[in-house]
């Protein structure tokens, strides 16, 4: 007799990018052998892009982690803990030892507690986090604050979002996008800035497209052509590292031509007078600067075009890491804020803006507290940590002495890597939490397999503050991230505080301490409206737009936080006329996502049909180099240089410009990145960095 099958079809929520689509599994006998989305997701509007509807593979890939390992070198180092637990391990490689769950916390708390007991839990610090659900974020955060006693902990929106956080809290009081998807439905005029939609959030990028074909009102703003612009009706390609000046230019032209909405101004903001007048004696804000800027002269008349379409029509500004990866990456979000500010594009269907997070869970992340400087609900913790960068200083210098990692590739995705691997390697203790061998891991004494999200209960808050309930598609007996945290606080003596035993015990904690956002936001609230979804704050309803009566600051007023753009590498070049000087060696690198792949592609390279779309970064250099350059280089910067790179050549790159993808870390394209980052919250220059490129010959490709 043959086995019946069991199918069924299970909503949830995409494992990838902040959209946070709606997606159905369809299952059989414990194995996903499909997945869709409904024609009524509110997300998804019945459309997935590759990675949703293709990859996920990665949940029953024999690379998974399913037992815990142990390094032996740890052990050796660490004779009085290899003793006390010989009995219950076993061998698994030649790097590593195996054993159950219970085993390896137990090696993990003893190892953790000696280094409290000598060093103090500032010795202690915590990375990761937007992979995983809300649950297991908070309690990442709480174990670090409270069981570990450290103030350490941080995500990766240091080097995605953390300038927009800082930006949007510091003009309007909230850093979170102010409108739902739907509201491209809505508006009048659209500006897409340092963010290639079509590949990083394809579904949004859909509404875009659809509006834009529509009516011809979109605006791209980009330091090359994405592939939005062939939907734009202005096509503004700017310098590298021009964000804050093109913003500060679209401001001037609103103000000097009086297309402002005074009443907005008067009741809901204050300072702008003191911001008109900086901003009218800006010597860079007038948009005529950009006549003497040699290839980039059009801009004297296409920013003033595009200032005045937003200003007098009902718009909206959606922007990603082309935007906040750079030295000014938070002065240019603020310069965003302003624009809504003076022309009262906020706080209405179809006005707003719109940052594109990129992890599925890092607006979740921030929210919980999974910052140094920011406790569960953006309140004031007990102590202000250190951040990422300067963690790892502090582990250079042996102040920080252990260090848990869960989901966070770090030695791969973040900039200056071959000071991180300097770094890890001054810990005495390194333990990771992860569904795959990543890079990271080849730093890690102790890795932990944990559920992926299709195979557990957990809230995700997607890039528009709405909260999902993904619930699991599959059966799995791998512990959650906040099932090992809770294990470890126990036997740190932290039990009493730690007294979780499902996801919805930590939801309903995290509802008492983060009230308001989440407050009303019940487990069974967000299984009944599973496909909408709730945006936060959420008390007795939901709150889709922000900022309808007042902004979330102190005083309820929006403000004006003013920075003059500073004239530095390309455009200052170009005003030194040797930028296109033969004679001089250099390009201007920018990195970015492409459409099948995903961060460090731990989940999407174990898709073969993705992998195969994109097996290797690819390096993207202007059509007139190519006999200069070759179909093979390296990229050498002051810190390092890259793996060797296959080169395409293109029209949609400008001159002594250059594009490469991140995903692949054999590609080592981070090590050409220092640690020049955001001057207020460090988020790493990963949008313009000054390179050599060194040909690879046939004879050096080949040895």
């Amino acid at each position: 007799m043959t086995k019946e099958v069991e199918r069924e079809e299970i909503e949830s929520v995409c494992t990838y990018c902040g959209v946070g689509c709606d997606i159905t599994g369809v299952v059989e006998n414990n194995r996903i052998i499909k997945i869709y989305a409904q024609k009524d997701g509110v997300v998804s509007e019945g459309n997935l892009c590759i990675k949703g509807k293709y990859g996920y593979d990665f949940v029953e890939s024999k690379d998974r982690i399913r037992d815990p390992r142990i390094r032996k070198t740890f052990l050796e180092k660490n004779l009085h803990i290899k003793e006390a637990f010989a009995a219950k391990l076993s061998p698994f490689n030649s790097e590593f030892l195996t054993c159950d769950l219970d085993t390896a916390t137990s090696i993990a708390t003893m190892k953790l507690d000696e280094i409290k007991k000598k060093y103090g839990g500032d010795a202690f610090c915590a990375i990761g986090g937007a992979r995983t659900s809300c649950e297991s974020a908070y309690a990442f955060q709480k174990f670090c604050r409270e069981t570990m006693d450290s103030p350490h902990v941080d995500n990766c929106a240091r080097v995605c979002h953390s300038p927009s956080l800082k930006g949007m809290r510091a003009t309007m009081g909230e850093g979170a996008a102010t409108n739902p998807y739907n509201d491209i439905y809505e508006t009048e005029f659209m500006v897409v800035i340092g963010s290639n939609t079509m590949e990083a959030h394809p579904i949004i990028a859909n509404r875009i497209v659809n509006v834009a074909k529509q009516h011809n009102n979109l605006a791209v703003i980009d330091v090359r052509e994405t592939k939005l612009v062939k939907f734009a009706k202005h096509n503004c390609v700017i310098p590298f590292e021009s964000n804050l000046l093109v913003l500060n230019m679209m401001a001037y032209v609103i103000i000097d031509e009086e297309l402002y909405d005074r009443s907005f101004i008067d009741n809901r903001t204050k300072g702008f007078d003191t911001f008109k007048e900086k901003i009218l004696n800006d010597p860079y804000a007038n948009p005529d600067f950009f006549k003497n800027v040699e290839g980039y002269e059009y801009l004297a008349k296409m920013i003033p075009n595009i200032a005045r379409e937003y200003a007098v029509k009902k718009s909206m500004i959606f922007w990603g890491l082309g935007i906040t990866q750079h030295l000014d990456g938070s002065h240019a979000v603020m310069a965003i804020t302003h624009l809504a500010l003076m022309t009262g594009n906020v706080g209405k269907t179809g006005a707003g803006l719109m940052p594109l997070r990129g992890q599925n869970n890092v607006q979740g992340a921030c929210d919980m507290g999974c910052l140094p400087y920011f406790a569960p609900d953006y309140q004031q913790p007990k102590k202000e940590g250190l951040m990422t960068p300067q963690l790892m200083d502090a582990m250079l210098d042996g102040r920080i002495k252990a260090l848990l990692n869960m989901g966070e590739d770090i030695t791969h995705i973040h900039p200056n890597i071959n000071k991180i691997d300097k770094a890890m390697d001054m810990l005495e203790f390194c333990m990771v939490q992860e569904l795959f061998m990543t890079d990271v891991t080849k730093k890690a004494d102790i890795i932990i397999g944990v559920k992926s999200a299709y195979e557990k209960t957990g809230v995700y808050v997607n890039a528009m503050r709405r909260l999902h309930l993904s619930q699991p598609l599959v059966k799995s007996d791998l512990p959650d991230d906040w099932e090992v945290l809770t294990q470890m606080a126990d036997k740190l003596g932290d039990g009493e505080n730690f007294h979780f035993k499902t996801s919805e015990d930590v939801w309903n904690e995290v509802r008492e301490v983060a009230p308001r956002r989440f407050s009303g936001a019940a487990y069974f609230r967000l299984e009944r409206h599973r496909k909408r979804g709730m945006q936060w704050p959420i008390y007795h309803e939901d709150t889709p737009i922000l900022h309808l009566l007042d902004f979330r600051t102190d005083d309820g007023l929006g403000k004006y936080v003013y920075k003059q753009y500073e004239p530095r590498g390309m455009v200052q070049q170009i005003l030194d006329k040797n930028l296109f000087d033969e004679k001089l060696e250099g390009y201007y690198l920018t990195t970015g996502r492409t459409l099948a792949h995903y961060n460090n592609a731990a989940q999407t390279k174990q898709t073969e049909s993705l992998l195969k779309k994109h097996d290797e970064d690819v390096l993207l250099a202007p059509l007139e180099d190519e006999e200069k350059l070759g179909d093979r280089v390296i990229l050498k910067s002051e810190y390092g240089e890259s793996e060797a790179l296959t080169v395409k050549y293109t029209d949609k790159v400008k001159k002594k410009t250059l594009f490469c993808t991140f995903h692949h870390a054999a590609s080592r394209v981070n090590a050409v990145f220092g640690d020049e980052a955001d001057e207020l919250i460090y988020t790493a220059r990963f949008k313009s960095v000054k390179v050599d490129v060194i040909p690879v010959g046939d004879e050096i490709a080949c040895g």
